[in-house]
């Protein structure tokens, strides 16, 4: 039996070209739990006015706000113009316990000791500032990026050092399942979210049903982390709502109580 401590959502860029009413009212229309909001589109960094209207919509319904899905690169946006103070503060405007944030743009395999430094400061930095508003951080485990593997996830953790960053999850297409459940069980003392689908490639997306064998492996292994977490779709078949609420069916079955692990 899976504990209640996964909740279903959706990761909102899933469906970027909806408005936040809408998703909002897709989500809650799928009976799925919390949202994390894309920083992109829907609650823009720094736009402090939308990230508190979509804060309102979303409690209004009933819903949790998971997280921020930020598009801060670790040693790379402040540079860019983006500086993270204006995404903390629509963080903190949105009520998202959590920022995601990307670990660099550079692989652990290609990336020299001098870049990985550099992250793992910037990291620190943010995490910290974080901090001081009781929000968390954690990493896009994602191809790219100092979190592309879960022994580089591991080192920059414990790099960095800070006990507010933290590590989502979510398994690389070129990892066969038995490797994916090695690394996610590798990350368990550090693991927040989990973004969930299943494909083939990311042009060959396929029912999440279709990976029921190798998802119910990997929802008994995060629900022994402690606390709480959401499990959120991100992207579809056909970017389709009705494929959507298919796959939520599916998802909310696998993380009901009593539902087989």
């Amino acid at each position: 039996m899976l504990p209640r401590m996964i909740w279903p959502g959706l990761v909102s860029i899933t469906f970027r070209a909806l408005s936040p009413g809408e998703i909002v009212a897709l989500v809650r229309s799928a009976g799925l739990r919390g949202i994390e909001w894309g920083g992109d589109i829907h609650v823009p960094h720094g736009d402090r006015a939308r990230a508190r209207e979509v804060r309102q919509l979303t409690q209004d319904a009933g819903l949790t706000v998971a997280a921020y899905g930020s598009y801060y690169r670790a040693a790379q946006s402040e540079a860019e113009g983006l500086p993270f103070a204006r995404v903390l503060e629509s963080a903190v405007e949105l009520g998202a316990p959590l920022i995601r944030v990307w670990a660099g743009n550079a692989g652990s395999a290609t990336a020299s000791p001098a870049v990985r430094a550099q992250v793992g400061a910037d990291l620190r930095r943010v995490a910290a500032l974080a901090a001081d508003a009781r929000v968390g951080v954690s990493l896009e485990f994602h191809n790219g990026t100092l979190a592309d593997t879960a022994d580089s996830t591991a080192r920059l953790l414990a790099e960095v050092g800070q006990p507010n960053l933290s590590t989502y999850w979510q398994p690389p297409l070129e990892r066969d399942t038995a490797e994916s459940e090695s690394d996610l069980r590798s990350l368990l003392p550090r693991l927040t979210n989990l973004h969930v689908y299943q494909w083939r490639t990311y042009a060959e997306r396929l029912p999440l049903a279709a990976g029921a064998e190798r998802w119910r492996k990997f929802f008994a292994v995060a629900a022994t982390a402690p606390g709480d977490r959401h499990a959120m779709l991100e992207y579809v078949e056909a970017d389709s709502p009705a494929n959507f609420l298919r796959d939520a069916a599916t998802l909310k079955a696998w993380l009901e109580p009593g539902a087989a692990g």
